[in-house]
């Protein structure tokens, strides 16, 4: 790991001995750690230093809506910066904070008692992951999403979504170098949200790839008569996959 930027920020919402513990750990791994106690207004001034922002959670954060809106400020700052979030939490509180952010669902979870070695882990992958370009997978069928996350998470930084627009939701927050694009999605399709990705500032820019299964010319013809950035079959091999995106980033 070898000129990597290794420096971590530790933000608490109130001071926990524990978190000295975590502390000593990742030092101890080769970490530069820095730690915030309730001092969020600094976050976004240390992300271009900081590949790794790792956040421990009070106990029912989900209850406190004070607490809930803080962490998604934290979330829209980190993540929009490009930077990785890990969150140290109670198990029991993974799902009622999911339920109420559902962007949190893109971040690493590790329960409490945390395992010293399982965070180490999570630490070194965010930090190879901040390296690589990050591409978003948008596809209704979570077993093919799933699928192609992991034939290319070895070489780019990957999220997915099910729906158009939680896709929209989660672009306008987060920064991605492609977008691969199923092109026909119940409610909100691929056409539509690509529509609304070119209207968007903030969006218009990012290379647009669809997937789709049909393979006729004419189907061909209609979906690149939309103009996106190109277009794969989704019964393509792994290797050609990624043989693809190489030419394209």
């Amino acid at each position: 790991m070898s000129g990597e930027n290794k420096n971590i920020v530790i933000v608490m919402y109130k001071y926990s001995v524990i978190v000295k513990g975590i502390e000593r750990k990742l030092v101890d791994s080769g970490f530069t750690v820095t730690i915030l106690a309730e001092e969020f207004d600094k976050i976004g001034k240390m992300t271009a230093d900081t590949t790794v922002f790792i956040v421990y959670l009070p106990n029912g954060i989900a209850e406190h809506r004070g607490d809930l809106a803080q962490l998604s400020q934290i979330y829209d700052t980190v993540q929009g910066s490009g930077r990785s979030l890990i969150l140290v939490g109670e198990k029991n509180d993974r799902a009622p904070l999911m339920r109420e952010n559902p962007l949190l669902e893109h971040c690493v979870w590790i329960d409490r008692p945390v395992k010293m070695d399982d965070l180490v882990l999570a630490a070194e992958e965010a930090v190879k992951a901040g390296g690589k370009k990050r591409i978003l997978i948008v596809d209704d069928d979570p077993a093919y999403a799933k699928m192609a996350q992991e034939w290319i998470r070895g070489e780019y930084r990957t999220d997915f979504v099910t729906a158009g627009m939680n896709a929209i939701t989660f672009l306008l927050k987060n920064p991605v170098d492609l977008i691969l694009l199923d092109y026909e999605m119940p409610v909100v399709d691929g056409p539509q949200v690509l529509q609304m990705l070119r209207q968007e500032p903030v969006t218009q820019g990012i290379p647009v790839v669809f997937l789709t299964g049909v393979g006729t010319r004419e189907g061909v013809e209609r979906v690149m008569a939309l103009k996106p950035d190109g277009y794969i079959l989704k019964s393509t091999t792994k290797e050609k996959l990624l043989e693809y995106l190489r030419e394209k980033l």
